[in-house]
């Protein structure tokens, strides 16, 4: 064999690969398994707790009993009452931080003095606590007695108003708007200042009012921020609990008892596993409905705006 025949054989023979080669779907499949484990594993336990009659009060087996918690759960005029409640804080929660934190990017887009304090004042009240919100609200804001609303009532020689116990879900809804209004607006701004400066000008130049020039050019170039806020915002207030527990505790009655704070009830004071597990699961099936509504609305409506 000549010397040019053998780097023939030695080129054309395929390089030896030693050590394990990490593709994309193995990099993945640990985040993956995590994720299964911390999420989907609790919820299929909770799926099955639902079809028992699992209270830890009564000692013994668990029997199976099917729908029953779900029937019981769904047919109860109280219950249903509960499922409002949620739409209502939810919807209610949606409508003022899309406005209002709509309106403050806007603003703040708008280059002024003292804009970079402004902003981070703004942005404080999503920072603080949902407990700490709510014991502020209840006792510096919304008290009959000593609240500053009180005060303000009173100089204009008015009554005081008791908001927390006439104007339960109201009060509540404000509590969490106050919280969530900060990141509507960030998420906003940052939408609103990837606006190309030319469009608005373009339109401008073409006659174009402000409704006109924020109807066409801003709503459509904000279609995904406002999906984001939806999104986020509605899996988050469907689960507030800390505002209400520590404010109304649900009350008066069920005026402002949502779904988590019923789950509480359910689970840590009446100790009934089972009817707490099945309303778990019409709380999440609850949150995927409203979310890919809102999504669609929301993205229906601003595509006929745009045009």
């Amino acid at each position: 064999m000549t010397t040019a025949q053998a780097q023939t054989l030695t080129a054309q023979a395929p390089p030896t690969r030693t050590g394990f080669r990490f593709t994309p779907s193995s990099l993945i499949l640990p985040a993956l398994l995590y994720l299964i484990l911390t999420t989907q594993v609790p919820f299929f336990i909770t799926i099955y707790y639902s079809f028992l009659n699992f209270n830890l009060t009564i000692p013994g087996e668990h029997p199976f009993v099917g729908f029953s918690n779900y029937a019981g759960l769904l047919t109860d005029p109280q219950n249903f009452r509960v499922i409002l409640n949620s739409l209502w804080l939810t919807g209610g929660t949606l409508v003022i931080t899309l406005i209002l934190g709509g309106l403050l990017a806007m603003l703040l887009n708008r280059p002024f003095a003292g804009r970079a304090l402004v902003r981070t004042i703004l942005i404080s009240s999503f920072l603080v606590m949902p407990v700490v919100t709510a014991v502020v609200w209840k006792n510096m804001l919304m008290s009959p007695t000593s609240g500053f609303f009180a005060w303000i009532s009173h100089s204009f020689g008015q009554p005081a108003v008791d908001w927390l116990g006439q104007h339960a879900m109201g009060s509540v809804i404000a509590m969490v708007s106050w919280e969530w209004t900060p990141f509507a607006m960030l998420i906003l701004l940052t939408g609103l200042q990837s606006l190309p400066d030319d469009q608005i000008e373009a339109a401008r130049l073409d006659g174009a009012n402000p409704w006109q020039e924020f109807r066409h050019i801003v709503l459509p170039h904000w279609t995904q921020a406002l999906e984001v806020v939806v999104l986020l915002e509605t899996i988050s207030v469907l689960q507030t609990y800390g505002e209400i527990y520590a404010s109304t505790s649900g009350g008066p009655g069920v005026a402002t008892t949502n779904l988590p704070y019923f789950i509480y009830q359910k689970a840590f004071a009446e100790y009934n596993i089972g009817v707490a597990s099945a309303a778990g699961v019409i709380a999440v099936i609850l949150t995927n409905i409203l979310a890919i509504f809102m999504l669609r609305l929301i993205s229906r409506n601003v595509s006929a705006g745009g045009h």
